[in-house]
């Protein structure tokens, strides 16, 4: 009798007005879904959310308390309004901690490029 093999399953929570609106298509779908194949891992499920921490923060309890993993995208990159950081640690309830050393390094590599 042989093993039944575990699937490893994981949501994805898509995030932005941007993506919502039409103003930008999503490609982050297709791109994880076939990395995460290669795994062996079954994205079973994609919610698109508002740029509103409380939907955003709810969506990420969903898939994480549904699915093994759970991954957030936005649509157009980070951004300096973006709120996905603080959603999700608001979903785990925890607070957002700033590394000093890691600060320092981003302040210095946009420094020397007029950043």
């Amino acid at each position: 009798m042989t093993e039944i093999e575990r699937i490893w399953t994981a949501g994805m929570v898509v995030i932005g007005d941007e993506i919502l609106s039409g103003r930008t298509q999503d490609r982050n779908v297709a791109q994880l879904a076939t990395w995460l194949n290669v795994q062996g891992i079954r994205l079973a499920e994609v919610r698109v959310v508002p740029d509103v921490i409380e939907r955003i923060a709810e969506a990420v309890n969903a898939l994480r308390q549904a699915y093994d993993y759970c991954f957030t995208t936005g649509g157009i990159g980070p951004t300096h309004d973006d709120i996905t950081v603080d959603a999700v640690a608001h979903a785990l309830g925890v607070p957002v901690v700033i590394h000093p050393e890691a600060r320092a390094i981003l302040e210095r590599y946009y420094e020397a490029r007029g950043g």
